[in-house]
């Protein structure tokens, strides 16, 4: 009799256990809404520490403001083109947020570097850059090592001494193809770009009679 107790006693504990626990649908929203939360906070930090235009200093309440978030027209021109997405200063946000997420996101600091180095007109200052540049992403063991080929670390190592603003191009070209091909195709399929290309709905407030 008491064995009989128990049993019911546990198989009902059991069914409460059961109708608590949530369910894989649940589960699976709770974890989207996590994921687009987590985006959300990376790509805000990247767009404060991103660096701006000389208008963007003089506004940068405002500035910040108005890149905060792109149209859904906006968002769907990065799918045209790569250019397209780096050329936005938001999408850029998006893809090394994304990247970082992959911990990739060497491949588009070291571009990005090499942006910056292009526009340097200092020698003095061309020569500083390209050797922090090599110790962040080129030379073996690097913080940051970018995967190319010895040949090319080679050739950069040996330009370093009297650096040129063309020192880095096979590298910089080696890297952006790697993107091109590989994590850009998955930031396109990625959720949260998915999400920014949805158009918000509107909600109709039904008209009085």
């Amino acid at each position: 009799m008491q064995s009989a107790m128990f049993l019911a006693l546990q198989h009902n504990q059991m069914e409460r256990s059961d109708s608590n626990c949530p369910s894989h649908e649940e589960k699976k929203g709770k974890m989207k809404k996590t994921l687009i939360k987590d985006w959300k906070s990376r790509l805000s930090y990247f767009l404060q520490n991103s660096s701006g235009s000389p208008k963007a200093k003089d506004n940068k309440k405002g500035q910040q403001k108005a890149n905060f978030r792109p149209s859904p027209e906006e968002a769907q021109l990065w799918s045209e083109a790569f250019d397209e997405l780096l050329a936005n200063k938001y999408g850029l946000a998006a893809f090394r947020a994304f990247l970082k997420s992959e911990f990739c996101e060497e491949n588009i600091d070291f571009w990005l570097a090499c942006e910056d180095f292009k526009k340097t007109k200092s020698p003095q200052k061309l020569t500083s850059k390209a050797k922090k540049i090599y110790s962040d992403f080129i030379e073996k063991e690097a913080p940051k090592e970018i995967n190319i080929d010895f040949q090319t670390k080679n050739s950069i190592a040996q330009n370093l001494q009297e650096a040129t603003h063309t020192c880095f191009n096979a590298a910089q070209k080696r890297v952006y193809s790697l993107m091109e091909n590989n994590a850009y195709p998955r930031f396109l399929e990625s959720e949260f770009y998915q999400e920014l290309c949805k158009k918000p709905q509107i909600s109709r407030e039904p008209q009085g009679t």
